[in-house]
């Protein structure tokens, strides 16, 4: 286990650089591809943590996810980690939901205890959150996103009780708030939502590769699954869950229909509705799905899943030279420096 860096750590500083050196030297642990299919979630809440590319569609997922699930019986919490405070916004119909982070810095100038009812509201059986984040040059969003969980814990998280707690993360952010579900195994498993396009394949290949090293580090969260959205049938997101040896929990096509209701902020994943089987049956598939250890692409996996046409793979790299970063013909000067015969 490595060395903690807490505030009342008391390990010497050469102990602890002894230490950091000894696991570095430590060749990795080959990792145990797979899962065991009759693996159950350890706690009875299930806390699944969503991560994908800004705008690939988690928060729309996660709202039509979190609806369907309250419909047939379940207690469900979805709380948006997302600096944009954009997680609820379909689910309230477009109406922006006070976040715990302003709110705590109000009632704390008012001198006032934040309550439950002041940050989490509820809709046909959902109930929801968000955490937010500074303004753009005002603070950290991974360091908003830690207090705005130690603030759930004095209001009791860890006794409310909930079937699914869904956890609604940036993906293409790497400051250690954002991984906090993932490295502090907060949560059981994650979902990473991507489509056909090499820049959100890449973010929910980074998310593999996170919770591969923490669990070669002892951790316990696995990758669930992938949600592939807006999907045009060319079969890169396919592919690269293939390859990542995560399944494909549920395809949601980019339709024009989907598109105008959600620009409506409509609810489509409600019982009844035409999309509403494609919601259950990713529903059904969220809650059995065992948690993965995915096996990361290199960048080179990455680009082979697309065309050369679209990736630029036949550029060839040139290197630079010192004349070409002054933008002139270099000539170079004899060297003043004295070299002294050995005596």
């Amino acid at each position: 286990m490595n060395p903690s860096l807490g505030k009342d750590a008391t390990i010497p500083l050469t102990e602890l650089t002894d230490a950091l050196r000894a696991e570095a030297a430590e060749p990795p642990l080959e990792p145990e591809y797979g899962h065991d299919p009759d693996a159950k979630p350890a706690k009875e809440t299930q806390v699944i943590a969503i991560y994908g590319k800004g705008g690939i569609g988690k928060s729309f997922t996660l709202a039509n996810l979190s609806y369907m699930m309250a419909q047939t019986g379940k207690r469900v919490l979805l709380i948006g980690c997302d600096p944009k405070s954009d997680t609820t916004s379909l689910l309230f119909g477009g109406r922006a939901c006070p976040t715990i982070i302003e709110t705590s810095s109000k009632k704390k100038l008012a001198g006032e205890p934040v309550t439950i009812g002041d940050v989490c509201f509820k809709r046909d059986g959902v109930f929801a959150m968000e955490l937010g984040g500074p303004e753009v040059g005002r603070g950290c969003g991974g360091r908003g996103i830690i207090h705005g969980f130690e603030l759930l814990e004095k209001l009791g998280f860890h006794e409310w009780g909930f079937d699914y707690v869904l956890l609604d993360f940036l993906g293409d952010v790497v400051c250690g708030g954002f991984g906090l579900p993932i490295a502090r195994d907060m949560c059981q498993k994650v979902i990473v939502v991507g489509s056909n396009d090499l820049q959100s394949l890449y973010v929910a290949n980074n998310v593999c590769s996170a919770v591969e090293y923490f669990r070669r580090l002892g951790g316990n969260v696995g990758v669930a699954g992938m949600v592939i959205n807006k999907d045009d049938g060319t079969g890169e997101a396919q592919a690269f869950a293939d390859k990542a040896g995560i399944p494909v929990l549920a395809a949601i096509p980019a339709h024009d229909d989907i598109r105008k209701k959600s620009a409506n902020y409509e609810i489509i994943g409600r019982p009844g509705t035409d999309w509403a089987p494609l919601f259950e049956e990713l529903a059904i598939n969220v809650a059995e799905a065992a948690p993965h250890q995915p096996r990361p692409l290199t960048q080179d996996g990455l680009l082979d899943l697309f065309s050369s046409d679209s990736t630029g793979r036949n550029v060839v790299l040139e290197p630079a030279s010192f004349e070409d970063m002054c933008g002139k013909e270099y000539v170079e000067k004899p060297s003043l420096e004295v070299v002294y015969d050995d005596a």
